[in-house]
């Protein structure tokens, strides 16, 4: 990952708002969710969450595809994995110990339940 794309992602989640919606795609796995059943968990107006989706979108953090008249939104687990690796290379001299422990597989499978 370049530094410009890592700063452009930190950016993207420096912002409660924004950083409550990305864990919670991250959460859901890669089917994602719809645009509504992230406001109704959050409790943002959907104009204000599709500002923030915006930002995260163009940050490469998450994908958006429509499904009827549904906007889904999904984390894009590689970006997300990439920033992980780019903030942790060489950690520690090069050490091991205290990398971290796994990286995120975007395993396709049954979604799980994701809390309201």
């Amino acid at each position: 990952m370049k530094k410009s794309n890592a700063i452009a992602a930190l950016a993207a989640l420096a912002q409660e708002n924004r950083l409550d919606a990305y864990r919670l795609l991250v959460q859901a796995g890669p089917e994602g969710l719809s645009a509504g059943e992230v406001a109704a968990s959050l409790g943002l107006p959907p104009n204000t969450l599709t500002f923030h989706f915006d930002r995260l979108r163009e940050a490469g953090l998450v994908t958006v595809r429509r499904d009827g008249r549904s906007m889904i939104y999904a984390a894009q687990f590689d970006t997300m994995n990439a920033l992980l690796g780019y903030l942790t290379e060489n950690c520690c001299g090069g050490d091991s110990s205290c990398a971290p422990a796994s990286v995120c597989p975007p395993v396709r499978g049954k979604r799980s339940k994701v809390p309201a």
